[in-house]
């Protein structure tokens, strides 16, 4: 036997010694009870009844903000990743021509109510004044006519004038009677309210004056966009100095609301009985690192269609009809984004209601 060989098996011999050491060791230190309980308290694995793919989602779909209003964009407030609430302006179009149109509007507006106001007080007062002095100055010319004809009539009686005198003071008298109801008339007209389609005629006028006012003021409040809704701008599509219009929409921004994350999973047609609303699963991706979340089936769909996430395996089959399961979330995770390809459990009815992550 050579040196070589000798060294050899003594090292075999010295490995296995130690070897065997440390395992007689481990067994001697081993507690067989801790090892019974730690089994015991270790939870039952769950039962999957179904395993699907799907992708997370906000609590809404992607909202396309655009303006209302034709215009050049002057400045967009926000960016991408940023939290916005609903009514947070987010862009601003210049339209500074309305400023203008909307003072012209309000004048024509003023002028109309005052119009109003001039028709419902009438005639001023010195036209009244001047109405009731005409009466009473008829009056008297109609009082001297008539004592002038009844003057002339007796002196007729006895041949002192003759008819015709008499006949020009009849004619002074009428005429100055017809005078005196020409006064009264006008005092009447000048005292008078206003005819009722009239004021309706003003009160349509100072309708159509606030009604553009009204209008114009929307145009200049459209120029400030802002968003409908809560969320977070997912998107940012336009930038200052282009030019938005309503007959050909272009989004600005897109804001999803992510207050919560919902997950929309497809089932396959086959499995559509093993799913149903309130039943519990579990949620598990490459961007959780080993971590698995708990959730919720919120709702089933309605309709069947085609399947539209996708593995990438070249041998998964894309055209089977699938139900779209939207599934809630029990906590926010902060790795999750939206569009993330997930696996979701579907766990029997019979699980532990809160099972551990």
């Amino acid at each position: 036997m050579t040196l070589r060989k000798v060294t050899r098996a003594l090292v075999l011999c010295l490995v296995s010694g130690v070897a065997g050491w440390f395992a007689a060791d481990a067994f001697r230190g081993r507690d067989p009870r801790s090892a019974q309980a730690a089994r015991e308290t270790q939870p039952p694995a769950p039962a999957v009844v179904l395993a699907a793919s799907g992708r997370t989602e906000g609590v809404s779909d992607p909202v396309n903000v655009s303006a209302g209003i034709d215009g050049l964009l002057s400045a967009v407030l926000v960016k991408e990743g940023q939290t916005v609430r609903a009514g947070d302006v987010i862009a601003v179009v210049d339209r500074r021509e309305l400023t203008a149109e909307l003072e012209q509007a309000r004048a024509a507006l003023e002028s109309a109510r005052q119009a109003r106001v001039r028709l419902v007080r009438g005639s001023r007062e010195e036209e009244r004044r001047q109405a009731s002095a005409d009466v009473s100055r008829a009056a008297a010319i109609l009082d001297q006519a008539r004592l002038h004809y009844a003057r002339q009539a007796r002196l007729l009686e006895t041949d002192d004038v003759p008819r015709a005198a008499v006949d020009r003071a009849r004619s002074d008298m009428e005429a100055a009677s017809a005078t005196m109801r020409g006064a009264v008339e006008r005092e009447t007209l000048v005292n008078a309210p206003p005819l009722p389609e009239e004021l309706a005629r003003a009160d349509a006028e100072i309708e159509a004056a606030a009604e553009r006012v009204r209008t114009i003021q929307a145009n200049i409040d459209k120029c400030r966009v802002r968003t409908p809704l809560s969320g977070t701008v997912v998107r940012r599509f336009m930038r200052p100095g282009e030019v938005v219009s309503v007959v050909f929409p272009q989004p600005i921004v897109s804001v999803v609301d992510q207050s919560s994350m919902h997950v929309r999973a497809e089932v396959d047609e086959r499995d559509i009985g093993h799913v149903q609303i309130g039943q519990e699963v579990l949620v598990s991706a490459d961007a959780l690192r080993g971590r698995r979340l708990n959730g919720r089936v919120l709702s089933l769909g309605s309709v069947m269609g085609r399947k539209r996430v996708l593995s990438g395996d070249p041998a998964e089959k894309s055209d089977r009809d699938v139900l779209e399961v939207v599934i809630g979330l029990n906590a926010k995770d902060l790795n999750l984004v939206l569009g993330l390809r997930v696996t979701v459990q579907f766990l029997d009815a019979g699980a532990a209601k809160r099972l551990p992550v």
